[in-house]
């Protein structure tokens, strides 16, 4: 019995060690954990995910924003900014008007992955 008991425990540790093995080839770096991390930290604040909710639905201009949000223009501008530093979002300029959207396709996946899971739970 102790014999089989100890094949056990070998199978169980070649399994576990494969698995440690796998794990650690496909484990992204320090710095992309790091730079992954700081993305999501962009997520976390409300009023920013507010205005990725607008800008999922349609490229908007700053007082757009702010009458949909019923915030103020400079407090918006200033999570704009915290989105574009973090490229999250980008502008486009026509005449005096500046518009902002979504930088790419990927945030705007991101976001709608994150709705469905909330609404989920």
């Amino acid at each position: 019995m102790e014999t089989e008991e100890h094949a056990i425990d070998e199978a169980e540790m070649h399994a576990h060690s494969e698995t440690v093995r796998k794990v650690r080839a496909e484990m992204p770096s320090d710095d992309e954990l790091v730079d992954i991390a700081e993305f999501f930290k962009v997520f976390g604040d409300s009023t920013r995910a507010k205005i990725l909710a607008a800008l999922v639905v349609s490229e908007c201009c700053v007082a757009c924003i702010s009458d949909v949000l019923n915030m103020s223009v400079s407090a918006v501008s200033h999570q704009l900014r915290i989105l574009r530093q973090s490229k999250l979002v980008k502008t486009r300029r026509d005449g005096k008007e500046i518009y902002y959207s979504l930088d790419d396709a990927h945030i705007g996946e991101i976001f709608r992955t994150a709705l469905e899971h909330v609404k989920e739970l």
